[in-house]
């Protein structure tokens, strides 16, 4: 029996492990820079956060998408630098 690795960065990762490594590395003001929403922006939590992603599709697509561009060593198209 072989296993095989998946090729997909997100696969077994939780959005919550995903949200810490991306706070860990950027930070929260430039969390908030990245993707402009209020959990981010004004005191912003973990808790809260993962509140607002699991509800709002977009804005998690836009979080997972931060999150494989620093995981696989891509820059990011729509970053300003």
């Amino acid at each position: 029996m072989t296993l095989h690795k998946s090729n997909d960065p997100l696969h077994g990762v939780t959005l919550e492990r995903l949200l810490t490594e991306l706070v860990e590395h950027f930070g929260w003001r430039e969390m908030g820079r990245r993707v402009p929403i209020r959990c981010f922006l004004f005191d912003p939590s973990i808790k809260s956060s993962l509140t607002f992603l699991r509800k709002n599709p977009w804005a998690r697509s836009k979080v997972e998408e931060i999150y494989v561009s620093i995981k696989t060593g891509r820059k990011q198209i729509n970053e300003n630098r």
